[in-house]
């Protein structure tokens, strides 16, 4: 995640961040944020990149590094070797590279784009993108591939990599690394809905007899109690649904969301046939789509 040189707030989930210095001509800093449903714990890393580390608990400890190479500076292989030397194992590295290789869909290899092959070959990790464009140049209307997933070996076979298909105002497409198993699905564990509880059935089914207690084994007693209090509660009592909830926008009307479709249509014909005319009509769909919203 690249950030301006402007202060920004965050709440809600966990973040770490490194900022640019202030005087500096370039853009950048980086920024990862965590859900607060996933422990993380930050990483301090010792190198004068911009790059920022978690350790995050999904299905297991998975260090996750975000990392931005500014396209005009001089970055040494020493210094990209240091950083992955920081990272406990298994990891994944993010990140705008800014390097063109044939290895992840440039027609043209430069000088950034060996260093990152060479990175990526001296410490045998592998490489998630596919041939698909992650970064749209307006100035000249093509499109490249900047930005990078790159993981520990024992991750690879686990993850999966997609580009998203809209630039979000950015010049960069997201990028969406999951579980390949996952079905692209945010699952939350279900919670009881004490409101909507029928209380007068719960007490029914909830009967702690003598015989359930009268064991000689006084964990069995306990394991009794507590089946008979789960079996009245799910019986009597709903749950939320595992699924994210959406979270409806009191602002959005017909016109934002009529706005937005004709963009990205419009975003949809230009990618395919990237002409003059295609642009244009985007760019004015888009204009038009913003002013509606504010």
């Amino acid at each position: 995640m690249e950030l301006s040189r402007h202060s920004v707030q965050i709440t809600g989930p966990q973040s770490v961040r490194k900022d640019t210095a202030t005087g500096s001509n370039h853009s950048g800093g980086v920024c990862i944020l965590t859900s607060n449903l996933y422990p993380s714990t930050p990483l301090t890393l010792h190198t004068s990149l911009q790059a920022v580390a978690v350790q995050v608990h999904t299905r297991s400890l998975v260090t996750v590094c975000c990392v931005y190479l500014p396209p005009h500076d001089a970055v040494s292989q020493q210094d990209l070797e240091t950083l992955v030397d920081q990272l406990p194992t298994p990891f994944i590295l993010l990140g705008d590279f800014n390097g063109h290789s044939t290895l992840w869909g440039s027609d043209v290899t430069n000088s950034r784009g060996q260093q990152i092959e060479r990175l990526i070959s001296n410490n045998c990790l592998c490489l998630l993108n596919n041939d698909e464009k992650t970064y749209f140049h307006e100035p000249t209307r093509t499109f490249h591939s900047l930005d990078l997933a790159i993981c520990s070996p024992t991750l690879l076979p686990l993850l999966h990599f997609t580009v998203g298909s809209d630039l979000c105002n950015s010049d960069h497409f997201p990028i969406i690394v999951s579980y390949a198993d996952s079905g692209g699905a945010i699952q939350y564990p279900p919670r009881y809905l004490f409101q909507r509880a029928d209380w007068g059935h719960f007490m029914q089914l909830a009967d702690i007899t003598e015989s359930m207690v009268s064991t000689a084994d006084i964990t069995e007693a306990v394991q009794n109690v507590i089946d008979c209090l789960i079996n009245a509660a799910n019986n009597t009592i709903p749950k939320s649904s595992p699924r994210l909830r959406k979270f409806r926008r009191p602002w959005w009307n017909e016109a934002c969301r009529d706005s937005r479709r004709e963009e990205k249509k419009r975003w949809n014909i230009f990618r395919r046939y990237p002409t003059t005319e295609n642009h244009v009509a985007f760019k004015r769909a888009k204009a038009l789509a913003r002013r509606i919203r504010r």
